[in-house]
């Protein structure tokens, strides 16, 4: 494989790092999940990682590296959400000044935990503003550092993590399915999978309406798209990066997409069959084994589910939907 700057060894070292730090969630498993989907299925559950999400892995895994100089300068960064409150939340633990650029529109609750934390949220309009200008303003202004959603490869590393710990504890899989926005838990899912099987089959998962990496797999280059419109408000990323393109491309991922309604199913599904709360972005992973948008019979797959930060009004309205089955 050609040298894209972040390897296994990455991916294990992220993984000291964090232990102590970030939980080693649990994997669940469903008899009726693994007969309706007629497969062995293993969730990893990161809706119950620190701050309700696995970004807090990568976040941690960059903000430690940073030099005493760089920590006293602070640090920066871009979300809709999960990201900035795993941002938020290592630097608090790290000593370290936050600033996190979040669109206006971005769920309240996000907003309210990232502050929560200690950080400082500068709010823009996401159809107006591009959110990269703006954090890479404060960066030149503040001297600060830029801590990157999905194209830092130590980013990628600590996300990888969770990958990592699943195959340790269940052993070799068929496949396993990520959530993909930016594709930084893919990519770090393909490096920690492959090094333990590499025919190990990786599948992201998108909106319907927000499929820039399946078309950007498709053409071998980055395609962008408008803001997509959907209840996965993690997911609505407008283009890979490169990095995680040329993972994507490396490693042989195939992209599938989801529906709203096929994430709500999702969600209804967790919460009656599994008892878990899991926010739309983090149900894709689960919803395209439901729907069969992934192909797994027969096969032991793996789903992280990567977050459980959902607002309660809209939850329950996720949840007064047609009954599971």
């Amino acid at each position: 494989m050609i040298d894209l700057g972040v390897s296994i060894e990455d991916v294990r070292a992220a993984s000291a790092r964090l232990r102590g730090v970030a939980h080693r969630t649990p994997v669940v498993t469903s008899s009726s999940l693994d007969e309706r989907i007629s497969a062995r299925a293993f969730l990893k559950c990161e809706n119950v990682q620190r701050m309700g999400a696995f970004k807090f892995r990568g976040a941690y895994n960059r903000i430690v590296l940073l030099s005493p100089e760089e920590r006293a300068r602070g640090v920066v960064a871009y979300s809709s959400g999960n990201h900035a409150q795993g941002v938020a939340l290592a630097a608090k633990l790290l000593g370290v000044h936050a600033t996190v650029v979040m669109p206006a529109d971005a769920p309240e609750l996000k907003k309210i935990a990232t502050r929560g934390y200690g950080a400082e949220v500068i709010e823009y309009d996401r159809a107006r503003a591009h959110r990269e200008s703006i954090a890479k303003s404060l960066c030149d202004e503040r001297g600060a550092t830029l801590v990157t959603p999905f194209e830092d490869p130590r980013v990628i590393a600590g996300a990888g993590t969770a990958a990592l710990e699943l195959l340790e504890d269940v052993g070799p899989l068929d496949a396993i399915v990520t959530p993909v926005g930016g594709g930084g838990l893919m990519g770090g899912t393909a490096i920690a999978a492959h090094a333990f099987d590499p025919k190990t089959q990786i599948y992201g998962v998108e909106p319907e309406t927000g499929d820039d990496f399946r078309q950007s797999i498709a053409r071998g280059e980055i395609v962008a798209i408008e803001v997509p419109r959907t209840i996965a408000d993690g997911l609505q990323t407008r283009a890979p990066s490169k990095l995680t393109l040329a993972l994507a491309l490396e490693h042989h991922a195939k992209i599938a997409t989801v529906s709203d309604d096929d994430l709500r199913a999702a969600i209804r599904f967790a919460f009656q069959r599994l008892k878990l709360v899991l926010e739309p972005s983090g149900a894709a992973a689960l919803a395209a084994v439901l729907s069969g948008k992934v192909p797994v019979r027969g096969k032991r797959v793996g789903a992280v589910l990567s977050g459980g930060n959902v607002d309660a009004r809209a939850y329950a309205g996720y949840l007064m939907g047609p009954q599971a089955t």
